[in-house]
């Protein structure tokens, strides 16, 4: 039995696999003790650990565990998701979106950081609370789904109203810049304004994706991570504005344990 394991800052993704079955859970980063208290029902299991929390996690369990890198377990787990998807690919970006957003460019074999931000699941969460007193991802993310945005972003189209437009209509040209234009004739709802969130950090993470791609001449860009988990709305905005900006996006089922499978087939080599 073989365990890898990926201890980020809002949730530690496990992969466990067994008899050539691969199974999934997750639990979230305060339940540290929980995935030790397990862990320490196996101790004959091989454990391969990342993330922020690795280190500590190690305290916790019987194992001497294989601890990797976290950029290189994702890779790892990326290429062998793809190829297992029968989806190879040599020249492309991944995007991780979990808490905040990593993101990277892949050429063959190896990976080098292209930049970032800290638009990710924690500023869905962070700024949800905020705009409704909801703090709860699934119960943000759910509302959201009901909700329009379109009283609320500024698009170019609104702009030039009707007249043509030197860049596509459909591109926001201000994240909640309508407001203003609306505000004495529009009610918006909790579901309005967490979908406007939810469009600011799709709309942040796309971009910033794709400048990395267009430097780095890739046709792709691969995105993964916790913060797609139950959002459907975020991985609308975000396969919409890739192929609205050129490009091309590509979802990996379970793609939020990269990390996990990642450090794990690192072990196994």
């Amino acid at each position: 039995m073989k365990f890898g394991i990926d201890a980020g800052g809002t949730l530690i993704k496990i992969v466990k696999e067994e008899n050539n079955e691969r199974s999934y859970m997750k639990y979230l980063s305060t339940e540290i003790e929980k995935v030790a208290a397990m862990l320490e029902s196996y101790p004959e299991a091989s454990v391969a650990l990342t993330g922020g929390k690795a280190t500590y996690l190690q305290s916790l369990i019987p194992q001497e565990a294989f601890q990797s890198i976290e950029f290189d377990a994702t890779f790892k787990g990326i290429q062998t998701f793809l190829q297992q998807h029968d989806h190879p690919l040599e020249n492309y970006i991944f995007a991780n979106v979990g808490t905040g957003t990593s993101i990277h460019y892949v050429d063959g074999e190896q990976q080098v950081r292209a930049g970032g931000t800290g638009a990710g699941g924690g500023m869905i969460q962070g700024l949800g609370y905020l705009l409704t007193g909801e703090s709860d991802y699934s119960r943000l993310t759910a509302l959201a789904a009901q909700g329009d945005r379109d009283e609320i972003d500024l698009k170019v189209k609104h702009i030039y109203k009707g007249d043509k437009t030197p860049i596509p209509g459909e591109l926001t040209a201000a994240n909640f810049g309508r407001v203003l234009h609306t505000k004495d004739t529009v009610t918006y709802t909790d579901a309005d304004k967490l979908a406007a969130a939810i469009g600011v950090v799709g709309e942040t993470v796309t971009t910033v994706s794709i400048h990395a791609a267009r430097e780095f001449n890739a046709e792709y860009v691969v995105y993964i991570g916790s913060s797609f988990l139950d959002n459907e709305l975020l991985e609308k905005v975000v396969m919409n504005y890739t192929v609205l900006r050129g490009f091309k996006p590509y979802f990996i089922e379970n793609g939020e344990y990269s990390g996990a499978l990642g450090t794990l087939k690192l072990m196994e080599q």
